[in-house]
């Protein structure tokens, strides 16, 4: 009989070896199922521990839950408005051309830029500057010892009164300024060409202007000091 062999009746036969099974490998466990983390939030596994993070623009604790910038504007300071859950100025495309917007209790609001007017969210037009009526007379066109008045869009220039020339020309002057100016049986006073002799001479005597000035004297046969009193002898 051959050794590791068995005999059976109607002869010899192999026996067979047959392997013990091994055992399955342990079952990996996903630390993010089920999953760990509070809404909005995502996990992902890291050395088989659950890691929750919020998802892009929202904030607070992921494993409590996570919530966007705003919900309502009331979130938002009062310059901001809550739009697409984020805080941001609601003023960029509001308002027309030449206006501009302040944001008040998160609302936009429109107004026409200084010096136009119309619908603020549509167009503001220029408004533009009435010119004051154009008074010819200033500056005044005309010459010295003057006075301007208007007619209409013209400049008048006239002589004050007891002046005299060409008021657009070199302007006007006095009657006179100095005696000479004046016929020779007058005298220049206060500008005017006048009589010197009323007031001059005494009483009953007689003025004749010779050259510009006044000579006083008594007539015949009357006597005395002809700048106070004339008198019979």
């Amino acid at each position: 009989m051959r050794c590791g062999s068995v005999q059976e009746a109607e002869g010899w036969y192999e026996p067979s070896i047959s392997q013990i099974p091994q055992p399955p490998p342990p079952e990996t466990k996903d630390p993010c199922y089920p999953p760990p983390c509070g809404s909005n939030a995502i996990c992902r596994a890291e050395n088989n521990n659950a890691i929750c993070e919020c998802l892009p623009e929202y904030h607070g604790n992921p494993y409590l839950g996570c919530r966007p910038e705003c919900i309502a504007n009331s979130d938002c300071p009062r310059n901001r408005a809550c739009i697409r859950n984020k805080c941001q100025d609601p003023c960029p495309g509001t308002c027309g051309v030449n206006a501009q917007c302040t944001t008040t209790n998160h609302v936009p609001i429109c107004t026409c830029s200084d010096g136009y007017t119309g619908d603020a969210f549509r167009l503001c037009n220029f408004i533009p500057k009435e010119e004051p009526p154009k008074n010819p007379c200033s500056p005044n066109p005309c010459g010295i010892n003057t006075a301007c008045r208007t007619s209409g869009d013209n400049a008048i220039c006239e002589c004050l009164p007891g002046f005299f020339g060409n008021p657009n020309i070199g302007g006007c002057r006095p009657e006179c300024t100095v005696s000479s100016d004046c016929a020779r049986d007058k005298a220049c006073v206060n500008t005017r060409c006048v009589d010197p002799c009323p007031g001059v001479c005494g009483f009953q005597a007689i003025c004749n202007v010779i050259n510009h000035s006044p000579v006083c004297s008594c007539p015949q046969p009357l006597v005395g000091d002809p700048f106070t009193l004339c008198s019979e002898p």
